[in-house]
């Protein structure tokens, strides 16, 4: 594990944001255990349950319905459990602002929930503020010299390729014409992850389960990720206009796409719009279960969702701050802990069922390790892969 946040952490610094869908439908225990163990090996004296919390967020903000929200809940679950508690949401517009808008407002609160890539670079602010709490949801802080770990930073991230691996088998099994796609937002790591997972499982599906399948990218909406590396997929370049979202979605409809995975924030909401509009496609969730975004008449855009469990680890996280427990740690979550998935749940999804049981018997694979989807450092390739073979 040292070594993977080393790699990581040695690749990307203090980027930004992250991806998808709507208020969850499924969590995880074994999740959430997972995380409150790595915020949890015995460090600083209780503070107490009446706890300041601010939660910094990106343009979104924490209504919006996806990624931000999540986080946001995790806090509100902490403070039900904790009434003397409070949660402040502070909505940055500028995500180049921050790092310093956490710094501006650190004298206020006691706790910091950053979720997204803009906030690796809070290290330094951690380190002169040893008696405040961090914790960064997508991201690691930057390292200072040859510091990875903060004794007051939780760095949490997930395996966005393996839930990205199922949303690319779902689609390439239940298409009915021949054309999947993924759009996202920037190509920021996470969503970089989404994609190669995506199009690992597209692949995966075509050589094992019998699907034929193309992934449609558009070259004019190719993403460039952390180190300048042209990703190809569809990136809108934002992860809050829904217009150009709408514009993007409209445009892999003409290609003939029929089920459209989407992990682009807010400006996915544009996405859904052009296929409620279009009237006979599907869209696949992320993050979260999106089941009722997907509402469109008397039918539901949504194939499924792909899940990545971000409010129970906040909430283990903040109970650790208050019972005297936290320790700063990075962590990686991903299927073998439960952490990443898809839903299932009778009347959350529309497949059929050789697509779930197919889904079923590759999570467990990639649980066990046998599959590696592609990520975006990883070293491996969306058509080349362990387990693909």
């Amino acid at each position: 594990m040292n070594k993977v946040i080393a790699v990581i952490s040695a690749i990307i610094f203090g980027l930004s944001l992250s991806a998808c869908g709507n208020p969850p439908a499924q969590t995880s225990e074994a999740a959430s255990e997972t995380a409150g163990e790595a915020a949890s090996a015995a460090s600083s004296e209780s503070i107490g349950s009446n706890l300041r919390i601010a939660i910094v967020t990106s343009p979104n903000g924490v209504d919006d319905g996806s990624f931000n929200q999540n986080n946001y809940e995790g806090a509100q679950n902490f403070i039900q459990q904790n009434p003397d508690s409070t949660v402040q949401a502070i909505r940055e517009t500028d995500i180049n602002n921050s790092v310093p808008t956490v710094e501006n407002i650190l004298a206020d609160y006691d706790v910091i929930v950053a979720p997204g890539y803009q906030f690796a670079g809070i290290s330094s602010i951690a380190m002169d503020n040893p008696d405040k709490y961090f914790i960064i949801v997508d991201s690691f802080p930057d390292a200072i010299e040859d510091q990875l770990v903060f004794e007051n930073i939780l760095g949490i991230t997930f395996a966005e390729q393996e839930s990205g691996f199922y949303a690319g088998i779902a689609a390439a099994m239940q298409t009915q014409t021949g054309k999947v796609a993924v759009v996202n937002g920037i190509a920021y790591p996470s969503n970089v992850n989404y994609q190669y997972g995506f199009e690992s499982g597209v692949t995966y599906a075509n050589a094992r389960l019998g699907a034929n399948a193309e992934v449609v990218s558009l070259a004019s909406y190719a993403g460039t990720d952390v180190t300048n590396v042209n990703v190809g997929g569809n990136y809108i370049g934002s992860f809050d206009d829904e217009a150009a979202g709408k514009v993007l979605g409209e445009a892999l409809l003409g290609e003939g796409a029929d089920i459209i995975f989407v992990a682009a924030g807010g400006a996915g909401n544009g996405v859904f719009t052009a296929v409620k509009e279009h009237g006979d496609s599907f869209v696949i969730g992320c993050d979260v279960d999106q089941y009722d975004d997907g509402v469109n008449g008397d039918k539901n855009i949504i194939l499924t969702s792909v899940l990545k469990v971000m409010d129970i680890n906040v909430e283990r996280a903040l109970i650790a701050i208050a019972d005297g427990t936290f320790t700063g740690n990075n962590v990686v979550l991903g299927t073998d802990t439960d952490s990443t998935g898809f839903v299932k749940a009778n009347g959350r999804h529309q497949m059929d069922a050789d697509t779930v049981a197919a889904l079923d018997n590759a999570y467990e694979l990639v649980k066990s390790g046998s599959i590696v989807p592609a990520s975006n450092f990883n070293g491996h390739k969306p058509n080349d892969f362990p387990g693909l073979s």
